[in-house]
């Protein structure tokens, strides 16, 4: 009877911790490759985008890991960067045109690009009509 409830409890410890993979690999398989190894496992646009990029993703990497070992925040405005695996974990304030947003990366965010998860338009917030904005407070006088 133990040995049931053993397994069990085995069984929902297992399903709690869900294995993060992208396309089969783990996280710790995804940090050991190189940019143009993880390249390979993209979608076909971002694929192109990273092999080109590639050198460009290193620095900022480098940049990135400088800032860290001295507690400076990571600002940039490179919005067109494909997150890869070695940005996981990583507090990045991507700009918006107006300010720096700050942005957690995480697992699922490999592969999209800096500026997906930085919105540039804010919402429309319509507030009352002023002087002369309808026909009913044209004709109103102004004092």
């Amino acid at each position: 009877m133990a040995k049931i409830q053993e397994e069990h409890q085995d069984e929902e410890i297992s399903l709690k911790r869900k294995e993060l993979t992208y396309r089969g690999k783990k996280i710790e398989e995804l940090k050991q490759m190189d940019i143009r190894e993880f390249a390979n496992l993209l979608k076909s646009n971002e694929k192109r985008t990273a092999l080109r990029q590639h050198d460009q993703i290193q620095r900022f990497i480098l940049d990135c890991n400088q800032k860290i070992a001295s507690n400076k925040p990571i600002k940039t405005h490179l919005r067109d960067l494909v997150i890869v695996p070695k940005m996981v974990g990583m507090r990045i304030q991507i700009h918006n045109g107006k300010e720096f947003t700050p942005i957690d990366i995480n697992f699922e965010m490999i592969g999209h690009r800096l500026g997906e998860f930085s919105v540039t338009r804010s919402r429309v917030k319509h507030g009352a009509a002023g002087i002369g904005a309808t026909r009913s407070s044209a004709s109103a006088s102004v004092k």
